[in-house]
């Protein structure tokens, strides 16, 4: 008898549920401003009464759901408009209505709007900041602050742990230049992207020499943006993307505000780091001063480093802010040399070069304003100047493991870089009709390079004299010498556009036009000498080259995002890379350059998800294609004399693809999601990169089907980071497999059973593992760190060295100890 009772329980149940459903409807809306009758978007919509809030998408819509018929009371309100307090007449069928807001008439002054860091160490670039588009584009934000590292070394490998794929040299003990390469990217001084600060060039030359010499102090640093390929379109065609440094920026609330940091270290170590920084009614000042120097593990390996820079900012209206900004380094480095594979199997310490020297003095200017010409349009000028020198004197022979002679005239390089530039930068959220708006980007830039680079002969001696000799005063190991003046002129157009249609799809086409001509005009020569060491013969040869070329290049990329926290996203770009100046003429008894090189060409291609699950998650997980046209590289080749040399040129055709994949966790709040923050703290992150690459195509046949140099199959890199209340602490791994440092492959290793004394420049660089720790406690005013790099001690390499500061295996530093003391007030 129980059955009917329970099936009537059950059909009224559903009924009553039948009956609720009914009896719930749907609020859809468009809002517009009076007057223009474009749509607002991010206008919040608020059901008094109930818990149910909408925004406006792109087109002004928005919907309600699961609202009782009848009257409901609205709330609209949105910056720039003023609120509406609103009442409608719901039917049961639901209803769509119109809303009008007025906009407010007074612009209110700047705000800071203070909020709790984020709790991961990285983050990503929003569709738009500033003047500049990054829909659909990989991109990754990483935070210094949120990270407990060592900060005073610039130590990349943990800087940019979280960014997946990154193979890094290490060169230095003091971080005085940063060699980052991804996707099968040579990373010697990170020249494959383009490198800026605060959104201007630092490079020697963006087009025929971008390497980068300078690097900002990681204490300086805001926030470091990198956007991979799909940055060629806004910020110049490299493969590698766009790498840039915020800096940090004027404190807006203090008249005064200083920063001190003491660091020592091992190895005679030391690091002092100051800072000053404030706003005075419409002026604000930021600006540092750093001294680094250091002794470095390995014999004749000292430096001494010293920056300077400052930001004056001004505000003119409350729409227009103009800008200055100058930064000054100079550093002086003995550099040690290379080993072969035999010595660093004998001993990685050991250093047989004791005249070798570099010397860098960069000084960089930059004028910028911004003006808001409406709430959605944008003007960005920026001006940039670089006045900058290197130098570089040493022993450099082709066999590493010969005695350096003293008596012996000295290889001499000298750079001198004279550039400008300018960019302008115009960006307006837009409306068309009803059903569509979007995001335009339309920009240019002017740039001039005039540089002068000789190579001759330097002093004998073991001093940093870096002056020219006459090839008399003594017998030399380099027989070659040239003087080149490399005049240089690019100009550019671009602009791309975010359609959105709908609140969950957007594609973002972009085009850029480049023009670019480069000239080399100089002589080079040659000494030779009979076997007695007397000049025989100087010969000297002149040399003029021009190289205009205009061309288009075009992306697309596509963003899908079915929920807010979570998004789909694709691109594709076309890149490109001109030769440089050390592919024209550089002297160099071991190498020899192909005189007909022709540029670079490809494309970069993406597809990935990223997002965020609650307040636990973060990840970003991608599949990427890499196609490289007259891939420039290094072969091993004999001349008639049966010599081995290294021979540059277009190898061929390379194909590179792989996965990249990046997550953080953050461990508490997947444990306790409902309970409030703690002061304890634990995260985890992990990223690894799957690479498979290959020369598809190539005149040589040694090169086809061989793995792409500098790609090793498997990059990974995982840590975690904890504390409680002012206590942090990280600890990380890093692992990377074996990699090649040429096209053939060549398998020589120190690790082989009878490691090759003349085996130095070509070869393996074998897989290796580093485990790094840090630890930081901060109170009020004080914050003390300390660090231990290399925590396992293990002996390894990153980098064969072609030339400078090798050339020859550049052994990476064994265990390392740091402490830093900061204040602030």
């Amino acid at each position: 008898m129980r059955l009917p009772v329970y099936s009537a329980a059950l059909a009224a149940t559903v009924l009553a549920s039948t009956t609720a459903v009914a009896q719930q409807a749907s609020l859809q809306g468009r809002v517009r401003e009076a007057g223009t009758g474009q749509p607002v978007v991010g206008c919040e919509v608020y059901v008094r009464g109930s818990r149910q809030i909408a925004r406006t998408d792109s087109t002004g819509l928005f919907t309600l759901s699961r609202l009782a018929p009848g009257r409901q009371q609205l709330q609209l309100s949105s910056i720039a408009h003023e609120p509406l307090r609103t009442e409608v007449d719901l039917p049961g069928t639901g209803g769509v209505f119109d809303f009008e807001l007025t906009r407010r008439e007074r612009q209110l002054k700047e705000v800071v709007v203070a909020a709790p860091q984020a709790r991961f160490g990285q983050t990503r670039l929003r569709e738009v900041e500033g003047t500049a588009i990054f829909a659909a584009k990989k991109s990754e934000v990483i935070i210094p602050d949120n990270l407990v590292a060592n900060l005073a070394t610039n130590n990349a490998r943990q800087v940019y742990s979280r960014v997946a794929g990154l193979n890094i040299w290490e060169s230095d003990q003091g971080g005085l230049q940063l060699s980052i390469g991804g996707r099968g990217l040579d990373p010697n001084r990170t020249a494959n992207f383009n490198v800026r600060q605060n959104g201007y060039d630092i490079s020697a030359d963006a087009l025929g020499y971008p390497e980068s010499y300078y690097t900002p102090p990681i204490e300086a640093i805001k926030r470091i943006q990198l956007v991979r390929g799909a940055a060629s379109l806004q910020y110049g065609t490299q493969f590698g993307g766009l790498l840039n440094f915020e800096l940090r920026q004027p404190e807006p609330d203090k008249t005064v505000s200083v920063v001190s940091r003491q660091s020592v270290g091992s190895y005679g170590f030391f690091n002092s780091f100051n800072s000053v920084s404030g706003t005075v009614k419409k002026l604000s000042y930021y600006g540092f001063a750093q001294y680094k120097r250091g002794d470095g593990w390995r014999p004749n390996s000292h430096f001494d480093s010293k920056t300077a820079y400052a930001d004056v900012r001004y505000q003119l209206t409350e729409n227009l802010k103009v800008g200055a900004q100058f930064t000054h380094m100079d550093y002086l480095a003995q550099q040690p040399g290379g080993l072969s594979d035999r010595q660093f199997a004998r001993d990685a310490r050991q250093s047989n070069r004791a005249r070798n020297w570099f010397a860098v003095d960069w000084n960089l200017f930059n004028l910028s304003a911004d003006w808001k010409l409406s709430p959605r349009a944008n003007v960005n000028l920026t001006t940039f100047g670089l006045l900058a020198s290197r130098k570089s004197l040493g022993y450099r022979p082709n066999f590493v493991e010969r005695a350096d002679d003293e008596s012996q005239l000295r290889d001499l390089i000298t750079g001198q870089f004279r550039n400008a530039g300018l960019e302008a930068r115009y960006l307006n959220r837009y409306g068309l009709g009803s059903a569509r708006s979007g995001v335009l980007l339309v920009g240019t830039r002017l740039y001039r390079g005039y540089n002068h680079s000789i190579q001759g002969f330097g002093p004998t001696g073991r001093g940093a004299d870096f002056r020219f000799v006459n090839p008399e005063e003594g017998l030399s190991n380099q027989s070659s010498y040239s003087d080149y003046r490399f005049p240089n002129y690019n100009a550019a157009l671009f602009a791309e556009n975010i359609f959105y249609f709908g609140e969950k799809f957007s594609l973002t086409p972009g085009l850029r036009y480049e023009y670019i001509r480069t000239q080399a005009e100089g002589s080079y020569g040659n000494v030779e000498r009979d076997l007695a060491g007397n000049i025989i013969a100087n010969t000297t040869h002149q040399e003029k080259r021009t190289s205009p070329r205009g061309f288009v290049i075009g992306g697309l990329g596509a963003s899908f995002k079915p929920v807010e926290q979570r998004e789909f996203y694709a691109n594709v770009s076309q890149n490109y890379r001109s030769i440089t100046f050390s592919d024209m003429q550089i002297a160099n008894n071991s190498l020899v350059i192909d005189p007909n090189l022709k540029d670079e060409r490809g494309y970069s291609a993406d597809l990935g998800l990223r997002g965020e699950q609650g307040q636990w998650l973060t990840y970003d997980l991608s599949l990427f294609a890499l196609r490289y046209n007259n891939r420039i590289g290094e072969v091993q080749i004999s001349d008639a004399n049966d010599r081995t040399l290294r021979f540059r040129g277009n190898i061929g055709r390379a194909l590179i693809l792989g996965v990249e994949s990046y997550a953080e966790a953050d461990v508490l709040r997947l444990l306790r999601p409902s309970t409030e923050p703690s002061r304890w703290r634990w995260s985890v992150f992990g990223n690894a990169a799957l690479i498979r690459s290959r020369y598809t195509a190539s005149q040589n046949q040694q090169v086809v089907g061989k793995q792409v140099e500098f790609v090793p199959q498997v990059n990974l890199k995982t840590g975690m980071q904890g504390g409680y209340g002012p206590f942090k602490a990280s600890l990380q791994f890093t692992y990377l497999s074996d990699q090649f440092s040429e096209a053939t492959n060549a398998p020589n290793s120190p690790q082989d059973r009878l490691p090759d004394a003349n085996a130095a420049v070509v070869g393996l660089i074998p897989a290796y593992h580093i485990w790094d720790a840090s630890v930081s406690w901060e109170r009020r005013w004080l914050k003390l760190e300390a660090s231990v790099n290399n925590l396992g001690n293990a002996i390894y390499f990153t980098r064969r060295a072609t030339g400078y500061p090798g050339p020859g295996i550049l052994p990476s530093d064994p265990r390392s100890f740091f402490l830093t003391a900061a204040v602030k007030w």
